[in-house]
């Protein structure tokens, strides 16, 4: 993929068909490295498929005989030299506790780095498709400062007003365009 952006995309969508209720997007960002983590609670992975799903021609869709959201997303990591850790644990096994956390280190300074992208973007796509019971925090947080948006929190403000209305989304956008100005003004 282009931009890592549409790799968070590709994994959220995962958790969201895993039937996940809350998500969290998280980006640590440093001079030299990208770290990005998404963790859900959704019905989670049994073993096997945990050893399989780095494996581009494994897949647990019916529409396609390919997966390849996270080995392309291993794969763009370990082109920086970095790595991707995955943990999963499965309702089955765990009714309380279960979910996935899919991990990935990046080197910025490698010329093989793939950009983030619009981020932003990304996070509205995401939120318009939302259902009422789930729940999506995002945090990007730099050495100087942090982004986050939390759409429990944006529910409650909203008082019933679907997340998914256009103003509602333009507000949400343009609302990360100014974290995400301040953390640059503060850069300087």
């Amino acid at each position: 993929m282009k931009e890592l952006s549409l790799n968070i995309l590709d994994i959220v969508q995962n958790s969201l068909t895993a039937g996940a209720a809350h998500i969290d997007i998280d980006l640590e960002e440093t001079a030299e490295t990208l770290r990005i983590t998404v963790t859900d609670d959704g019905c989670g992975m049994n073993a096997e498929t945990v050893r399989n799903v780095t494996d581009p021609f494994y897949t647990t869709r019916k529409t396609r005989a390919v997966g390849l959201g996270i080995p392309f997303f291993k794969l763009a990591a370990e082109q920086t030299g970095g790595r991707l850790e995955l943990k999963s644990t499965p309702a089955a096994e765990n009714a309380d506790e279960h979910g996935t956390v899919i991990s990935a280190l990046f080197y910025k300074t490698s010329i093989d780095f793939t950009p983030l992208g619009d981020i932003s973007s990304t996070l509205c796509t995401l939120i318009q498709g939302l259902d009422d019971n789930t729940d999506i925090k995002f945090r990007h947080s730099f050495p100087n400062g942090e982004v986050g948006l939390d759409t429990a929190e944006i529910r409650a403000v909203l008082g019933g007003v679907p997340l998914s209305t256009p103003e509602v989304l333009v507000l949400l956008k343009d609302d990360l365009a100014a974290q995400y100005a301040e953390i640059v003004s503060n850069d300087n």
